[in-house]
């Protein structure tokens, strides 16, 4: 037998299964295509954290791939404006963006269900609920209208209730209170006599300044001092009850996706499960900091009372129910989190809850 002829046959028998066993992932690899995309983001390069979130994803494609599978990013502006990422997927102006789904709550208020909704589920819960309770599969399931295929892109953890000129003890309080508040969380305190007024983020210290506003929200800590509210409204009110675990998504055009192969899908969906982790653990780890900074510039920390939180509350089931009454896609993934969120909080308040709260006590106590 010449040398060619043992090749050929080895090639399709016990000692080319072998080798293919030890070639297979350089192999894929090369046979993999260049792919380059375009990703418009909702937000500005300023906010580091949020921003910085596609930068990752762009940054483990590249790395997983050799440099094959690019995603050029783009910031709120640049291509489109912010609020309009989502509209781009859909148009394919660009195969994706990093947006959240609540900035598009006027076409459908479902948009905003897997992103944050008053009194849903916290970050841990809403991580839960996605990845393991049908949460993806749901949204997508309604977002296939818009062209989109969606995932997970980062989360801030629960953010804080906003800036405020003067504090706010009781409900009476609220009654014609100009608050830059937007979307859901706005219809809202609407009912409760709050005037929500639609402010972008650059016109917010302006206007809280002149007293055109009384009262803000923005993100957090971290992201909040670097627009200086403390100077201007010094009444820093926790928690921001419309976003208890705000999630981040990756929006990809479903034409392109679809297009991509079996396994760039599926790289696609792991990167997009790694940033979405690593944004909330920037947030963590960079917010403790960030508050005692905030305090030590005069800032003043105030819990919303019990009062108000339960007049939220309340109203924010009466805004459910008229929207459960006339649309059913919402109905159908808002009764899904409504079932993990009664199982969510009956087990987070054992261990964790008092896990955390015993600690906290030994941190009051200066024992830590």
């Amino acid at each position: 037998m010449d040398r060619r002829s043992f090749i050929t046959k080895a090639a399709v028998g016990g000692v080319g299964a072998a080798a293919a066993g030890t070639l297979a992932a350089p192999a894929i690899a090369q046979t993999q295509p260049k792919v380059t995309w375009r990703l418009t983001s909702s937000f500005p390069k300023s906010l580091d954290t949020i921003y910085g979130g596609a930068e990752v994803l762009s940054k483990y494609l590249s790395e997983a791939t050799d440099g094959n599978f690019q995603i050029q990013v783009f910031a709120a502006g640049e291509l489109v404006p912010g609020l309009q990422a989502a509209d781009a997927v859909t148009a394919a102006t660009v195969e994706a963006c990093h947006t959240v789904g609540y900035y598009y709550w006027g076409k459908d208020p479902t948009f905003a269900l897997a992103a944050a909704v008053p009194f849903s589920l916290s970050a841990r819960g809403m991580n839960a609920w996605a990845y393991h309770g049908g949460g993806i599969d749901l949204y997508n399931e309604f977002l296939a209208q818009h062209n989109i295929v969606a995932f997970p892109g980062g989360n801030t953890g629960v953010q804080m209730g906003g800036w405020f000129r003067k504090e706010i003890n009781t409900v009476a309080d609220l009654q014609g209170l100009k608050m830059r508040i937007g979307g859901f969380a706005g219809k809202v305190v609407e009912k409760l006599g709050v005037v929500p007024q639609q402010i972008a983020g650059g016109d917010i210290y302006p206007a809280l300044e002149k007293g055109t506003i009384d009262a803000s929200e923005w993100v957090g800590p971290y992201d909040d001092e670097k627009l200086g509210f403390v100077k201007v409204a010094p009444y820093y009110y926790y928690p921001g009850w419309w976003e208890g675990g705000p999630t981040v998504h990756f929006m990809f055009n479903k034409a392109a996706y679809e297009g991509l192969s079996p396994a760039y899908q599926s790289l696609l969906r792991t990167a997009s499960q790694a940033a979405d982790a690593n944004m909330l653990q920037m947030y963590d780890y960079k917010n403790p900091a960030a508050i005692k900074s905030l305090v030590g510039q005069g800032a003043q920390l105030r819990p919303f009372s019990p009062e108000i939180l339960q007049a939220c509350f309340t109203a924010a089931n009466e805004v459910y129910a008229e929207m459960e009454a006339t649309n059913p896609a919402f109905k159908k993934i808002w009764e899904s989190i409504k079932a993990f969120r009664t199982e969510n909080y009956t087990w987070a308040q054992i261990a964790e809850y008092n896990y955390d709260t015993f600690m906290m006590v030994q941190q009051n106590a200066g024992k830590l």
